[in-house]
């Protein structure tokens, strides 16, 4: 790459992990609207301080009504190539042991704090790939715009403010997700099983269990509260889950057993250890009261076996060579005496559609007599891998890493999903958990610097 690029990154490293411990200090998850503050106080104060940093470092920005923001490295040049990036993140969850969610620290090599590989981190290595070749002084024939969003965990909208006004770029792409490069995204859908119950007061019994925080995230922990129970009378089951399942179980109150799991994206349920999946297996060791609701969380459980990501249960299961196989999740567990309910992220390979998944899932679940919602399911996306723009990014990839450059295909879905010619493109170097949307988030310091250079490169392979 340009030698003297890589020169001003690394001499600005200092400035760079300050800027990211500073943004993501930030507890920018998604709030309660408010008055100009569309996602609450968080997302409003993260986008702000990004835009900020742009103008500070010599791009214009543009806040637009404090959903979304840009900023261009040259608004005399009309943008050819948008960097879409945002600085929302998720719920805080609990387990952390290095530090906590939004006290970020540096400790052997790696940046520890929420936001720091998804997607605060990689944010600012773009920013600073951009101000590198700005404070080298090297021209460029074609625009760049950073594009930086504030909901892209809760849905996107943010983005969808900004196409209303703007026009897609030429060519788009979106440091969120890892290298080399992605180019097809599997189609989405997500549903909800519910049923409601004529409350059944016999003892003991079931009052509540609550898991997950994101219908995107594995459950990292399920409560369950009881009534009539004697604890020590479970303690032999709590045992039991705990082997079977590789969770920790503990009586946490009079009444009260908590499942500590451990939390996965919902693209890669299999990383993960549900906490719920293992709460409602407990529930069936215990010596409860039979119940019309011990009995639908069995067929909770019969749809969704534990360990279980490939929506067999649900009658789903698809492969196809392209992209590879579906994934599937519960993620949002609600139990009370009088109603359950559901949530459940599937993630579909390019074959998926409406007939062979969604269909037979609303069947499988209403053949067990639970409620079945939905919606649609959402296209996969692909843009060509043999086209200049991706090649173009693989070779910058390359020439900067030393490692091979190749397409893949991801369960998660980017920002890019719905762009014509967007691909993710980034940070996190292969091989690598840096444990987004899970406790001790954290991006290697190096695999960011790497990451600066590699956008750097980009840009002048694609607009210079």
């Amino acid at each position: 790459m340009d030698a003297k690029v890589k020169e001003w990154i690394r001499s600005h490293k200092d400035e760079l992990l300050k800027d990211v411990k500073e943004l993501c200090a930030i507890p920018s998850v998604k709030g309660a609207y408010e008055e100009g503050k569309p996602y609450g106080p968080g997302p409003f104060e993260s986008l702000n301080f990004t835009l900020n940093l742009c103008e500070k470092y010599g791009f214009p920005a543009q806040n637009l009504e404090n959903y979304v923001g840009f900023a261009d490295f040259d608004p005399s040049l009309p943008p050819s190539l948008d960097i879409l990036a945002h600085t929302d993140v998720v719920p805080a969850g609990e387990g952390w042991t290095v530090t906590e969610p939004f006290r970020v620290i540096e400790k052997d090599g790696r940046l520890y704090g929420r936001g720091t590989s998804d997607d605060k981190g990689p944010l600012l290595a773009a920013l600073y790939a951009m101000r590198a070749i700005k404070e080298c002084g090297i021209p460029l024939k074609k625009g760049v715009r950073m594009i930086v969003g504030a909901d892209e965990e809760c849905g996107s909208s943010d983005i969808e403010k900004y196409y209303e006004k703007y026009p897609e770029g030429e060519m788009t792409f979106s440091p969120d997700a890892e290298f080399p490069l992605i180019n097809i995204e599997k189609g989405q859908f997500r549903a909800m099983l519910s049923k409601d119950f004529k409350e059944d007061s016999a003892l003991p019994r079931l009052l509540s269990l609550e898991a997950g925080i994101a219908v995107n995230a594995v459950p990292q922990k399920a409560v369950l509260r009881f009534e009539g129970l004697e604890l020590e009378k479970a303690e032999s089951a709590m045992r039991e889950i705990e082997k079977e399942c590789g969770v920790k179980c503990e009586i946490s109150g009079p009444a009260e057993i908590t499942v500590i799991g451990s939390s996965a994206h919902a693209a890669k349920p299999e990383s993960g250890r549900n906490a719920g999946l293992s709460a409602l297996l407990l529930v069936e060791k215990l010596p409860l009261h039979p119940s019309e609701l011990l009995a639908a969380l069995k067929k909770v459980s019969k749809l969704f076996p534990y360990g279980v990501t490939d929506g067999s249960g649900l009658g789903i299961r698809l492969r196809d060579p392209e992209s590879g196989d579906l994934s599937c999740t519960l993620d949002i567990f609600h139990v009370d005496p009088k109603h359950i309910e559901f949530i459940y992220d599937c993630r579909t390979p390019v074959t998926a559609n409406e007939e062979n998944c969604y269909a037979r899932a609303k069947a499988s679940v209403e053949a067990e007599g639970l409620d079945y919602e939905a919606k649609s399911i959402v296209p996969p996306h692909k843009v060509a891998a043999d086209s200049d723009f991706v090649q173009k990014l693989l070779r910058a990839y390359e020439d900067v890493t030393g490692l091979k450059g190749e397409c893949l295909a991801i369960g998660g879905g980017t920002y890019v999903h719905h762009l014509k010619n967007g691909v993710a493109f980034g940070a996190v170097l292969p091989d690598v958990d840096t444990r987004m949307h899970g406790a001790d988030e954290f991006m290697d310091v190096e695999n960011l610097l790497l990451a600066s250079e590699v956008y750097a490169e980009s840009i002048l392979l694609l607009c210079r």
